[in-house]
């Protein structure tokens, strides 16, 4: 997993809970290099995974919770950072539906070595979007999160109701459907 979400992660943290907070769970966590991560670096998902369970316990919030949470904050955060991505797209549909082919080639370009989920996108019917998520590491909360954040980003009344599929050959799937006109 790509250091970036590493540090966006503990940047929520500090912000959000203060650096206490965060140095604790640091220490709970025990991390391999301390909590030491560059945004370019590649590190273990599991190591995210301890991060979060440390959160959690020191919180009481749940760890799918915290990791909705994140994915909402990530989301806002690559909209900063990253503008150009957002620049000709006009609604959260459009946006998801770029995501495998646009955006994930994009990163490719700056980080060959990431490993990203699959997205794939249908419009069954107006109004509607069916998006599946597809990833060995499991992290459907944090696609959540991020499907989230796109729609408070674009403004738009959507409703999403996530449906976890069976797992196939060690990889993670979950179905997101959202219908406009509903939040």
């Amino acid at each position: 997993m790509k250091g970036v979400v590493f540090t966006e992660f503990m940047e929520l943290v500090e912000s959000r809970m203060g650096l206490d907070m965060l140095d604790r769970i640091i220490g709970e966590a025990d991390l391999p290099n301390d909590g030491a991560y560059t945004s370019v670096g590649t590190y273990d998902h599991a190591e995210l995974v301890r991060l979060v369970t440390a959160l959690s316990n020191a919180t009481g919030l749940t760890t799918s919770d915290l990791v909705l949470m994140f994915g909402e904050h990530l989301f806002v955060r690559f909209s900063v950072g990253y503008p150009a991505l957002f620049g000709d797209v006009a609604n959260s549909f459009d946006f998801l539906e770029r995501i495998d082919g646009v955006i994930h080639v994009e990163v490719r370009k700056l980080y060959p070595d990431a490993e990203l989920p699959s997205l794939t996108c249908e419009r069954p019917a107006p109004g509607q979007l069916v998006l599946t998520y597809s990833s060995p590491r499991g992290f459907a909360d944090l696609a959540e999160g991020l499907i989230k954040g796109c729609i408070k980003h674009f403004g738009e009344p959507i409703a999403v109701v996530r449906t976890d599929l069976e797992k196939e050959g060690g990889v993670h799937r979950s179905r997101f459907d959202l219908t406009t006109g509903q939040a």
